[in-house]
């Protein structure tokens, strides 16, 4: 039985693409990099050598992995972690404080229209989580 512990990379080694697109991880020469002969990307090796990180022009969206021996485990990126307290809390604000204090300022006049705002205020940082574990 293979253990669970991330192994150490070895830059001499070849290796599968943690891309699923069936090519190998070629050691590119000179360098700490390996790139694939299929999908054309390049990875860097980080976290000493323990986990490998795919060169994006996109910064939010990098992507890592690391070797178990026979196959590749996703890294969890923190910064989609700190996305949801955030947006939780600022549902939280507008629905639970916002829309009560609004309501009973606006004394029967326009309730539809402030109730629409906030909900809307509200969907939006709930889209923003979605769209961001979408990817």
């Amino acid at each position: 039985m293979q253990s669970k512990k991330a192994d150490k990379i070895d830059l001499n080694k070849e290796y599968p693409c943690p891309c699923r697109r069936r090519g190998k991880l070629i050691p590119i020469i000179l360098t700490e990099a390996f790139g694939c002969d299929r999908c054309q990307q390049i990875f860097v090796l980080e976290d000493h050598g323990h986990a490998l990180e795919q060169l994006s022009t996109t910064y939010p969206y990098k992507r890592a992995w690391r070797w178990n021996g026979s196959n590749w485990q996703v890294v969890r990126s923190r910064l989609g972690e700190s996305y949801m307290p955030v947006a939780l809390g600022i549902i939280f604000v507008l629905v639970i404080i916002w829309l009560p204090l609004a309501l009973q300022l606006a004394n029967g006049y326009n309730i539809i229209a402030w109730a629409l705002v906030a909900l809307l205020l509200a969907v939006l940082p709930a889209l923003m989580v979605w769209f961001t574990y979408r990817r």
